[in-house]
């Protein structure tokens, strides 16, 4: 796992070897981590980047994980992230304009795979390399 911030709106993703999760918030010191935000943490699998030949950090993501199709996580999956953190998949995150602004065609080529935004349900320390545990999402009775 590798992990970025954002610390503002035009200003380059930052690869940093360690984040704090708050409760709630999202990455201490990115720019989408407030409490209304609907895109607390996004994440990204590797594999997806490679094959559209970016790298980690471009498309925007906070969390590039690597062995795990993010795509493939259903809603309401958790993440368990080093010793106590843990994310909640809340959506899939669509490519928007910006992403065309990186390279033109690029909105085009991540269309059902630029990543899942997540909310922090549990907050605590992540850093690069540290194993994340998936709790499926129990489905809903009918």
């Amino acid at each position: 796992m590798s992990i970025q911030l954002c610390p503002g709106h035009r200003e380059p993703m930052r690869l940093v070897p360690a984040a704090t999760l708050i409760t709630g918030v999202g990455l201490e010191g990115d720019k989408h981590a407030v409490a209304v935000s609907d895109r607390q943490v996004l994440l990204a699998d590797k594999e997806a980047l490679d094959a559209v030949g970016v790298e980690p950090g471009t498309i925007k993501e906070n969390l590039t994980v690597e062995g795990l199709n993010v795509m493939e996580l259903p809603v309401g999956s958790r993440l368990h992230l080093g010793a106590s953190a843990v994310l909640e998949i809340t959506k899939i995150c669509e490519p928007c304009f910006r992403m065309d602004e990186i390279r033109d065609g690029l909105k085009q080529e991540l269309e059902g795979r630029r990543g899942m935004v997540s909310r922090v349900v549990q907050g605590g320390s992540i850093h690069v390399g540290d194993p994340i545990t998936i709790e499926e999402a129990e489905p809903l009775a009918s």
